[in-house]
């Protein structure tokens, strides 16, 4: 049975891994997190322009986490998440233009 797309055994054709720049921020969402799928879904949605299915996902991913307690704003992984979108705005405001 072959590897699943996406994996390291696997590369998706669009793995961008080795094109990330040495000091460009990057974000792994990992099939182990239980909203990896849906999450994945939301950004696909959202970049083929199908707002009404990006609504639908993001009510899926609410629902789903409605009775999960939410992560302590003073988590370490809560903090770096946002350290690293920050990370990514900087990044991108300062990228030499192509």
């Amino acid at each position: 049975m072959p590897a699943p797309t996406g994996s390291k055994a696997n590369k998706s054709k669009f793995d961008c891994y080795e094109d990330l720049a040495e000091d460009e921020p990057y974000f792994v969402i990992r099939a182990d997190d239980p909203l990896s799928d849906a999450l994945i879904e939301l950004h696909a949605y959202i970049g083929a322009g199908q707002a009404g299915a990006a609504h639908n996902k993001l009510a899926e991913i609410m629902e789903l986490t409605r009775d999960r307690p939410p992560r302590p704003s003073d988590s370490p992984k809560y903090r770096e998440t946002f350290a690293i979108s920050q990370a990514m705005e900087v990044w991108r405001r300062n990228k030499p233009k192509s």
